[in-house]
């Protein structure tokens, strides 16, 4: 089991959760309460010498490819974000997991790939595309931020049974039938820029602002015309997270991801914002080293009541300048 991260009383205006059994094949009880992890060092990046960035086939982005890992990590990013945002997560996690990053198109190296009319497309031609990544008796997990997240869950619901991830995070999003309804606050590009605490990292580039704003407005059309419908829960670990500062979600919107998976289930609150990973962030690298490692060892991947546990998150480590190298377009 992976360690227990130590809980801290979360702000007066954030209620805590309903703890909840696990039984195995029965309705879904209240879920457990949100445990806040504290902040962790900085990352220290890898001593092994980071391979040469490469591109495999449209779709994904190795930003420090590693053949020899036991586990491949597909990233999804956020609504306009690009596969570069998870370079730095990608150099932290080497060697021993490797991160695949989902390049969308309509933006970065694919700005003139056509993004797929609605959510159900997209969904269906990226399980198309990561399906052969996935054989059977390879180790793999997904981790999706926002608007990835719920695109991180539906592409491993739609995937064939054998060939699912053991393990899911989703961050910084509510639950899908949570979904639509926030969705219905039709936030606009820029303010959705603001929001997610990445303006400033183009403003200083009007040609950027642009490329990050028509991003964002693709992928917030596919967005709304996304539909939850009730299926079978998942048999693959689920961890849903939650940045402390995240000014779009409250923690108590992660309950509802509960009902979607039959496996572990733990929901989380880290330092940091609504983004957790971004170009000039790793995100949580600790945890999602703990959670990788667990399932090697043939752990429960998303138990972190164990004694044992020690893993915490380290949403705000900064990475070294190094980490946003790639041979992709810079993403926002």
């Amino acid at each position: 089991m992976p360690p227990t991260i130590p809980t801290t009383p979360g702000p007066a205006a954030r209620p805590p959760l309903i703890a909840r059994p696990r039984p195995a094949a029965a309705p879904l009880p209240t879920t457990p309460p949100v445990r806040r992890a504290p902040a962790a060092p900085a990352v220290t990046p890898s001593a092994v010498p980071a391979a040469r960035p490469r591109i495999e086939g449209d779709w994904f982005l190795l930003p420090a490819p590693r053949p020899d890992a036991a586990v491949r990590l597909f990233c999804f990013p956020h609504a306009g974000g690009d596969a570069t945002a998870f370079t730095p997560l990608a150099r932290a996690l080497t060697p021993a997991h490797e991160v695949w990053a989902l390049r969308p198109p309509a933006r970065g190296g694919r700005s003139r790939d056509p993004m797929p009319a609605d959510f159900a497309a997209l969904t269906a031609e990226v399980a198309r595309v990561i399906a052969p990544h996935l054989a059977p008796g390879r180790r793999a997990a997904f981790y999706g931020q926002s608007f990835g997240a719920l695109l991180a869950y539906e592409v491993a619901r739609a995937l064939p049974a054998d060939r699912r991830p053991e393990l899911v995070v989703v961050a910084g999003a509510p639950g899908p039938a949570e979904w639509t309804e926030r969705e219905s606050k039709d936030l606009d590009a820029a303010e959705l820029l603001r929001l997610t605490g990445l303006e400033e990292l183009v403003s200083a580039d009007p040609e950027l602002v642009e490329l990050a704003l028509a991003g964002i407005r693709t992928d917030l059309a596919v967005s709304a015309t996304y539909r939850h419908r009730p299926h079978p829960p998942l048999a693959s670990a689920l961890y849903a997270l939650a940045g402390a500062d995240d000014p779009m979600l409250a923690t108590t919107d992660l309950s509802g991801w509960a009902a979607h998976t039959r496996g572990a289930f733990e929901h989380l609150v880290l330092p940091g914002g609504h983004l957790l990973a971004t170009v000039d962030r790793p995100g949580p690298v600790d945890l999602l080293t703990s959670l990788l490692t667990s399932l090697l060892s043939g752990r429960a991947a998303a138990d972190p009541t164990s004694s044992t546990a020690t893993a915490t998150a380290s949403a705000t480590a900064p990475a070294p300048a190094s980490a946003t190298a790639t041979e992709e377009q810079p993403s926002w």
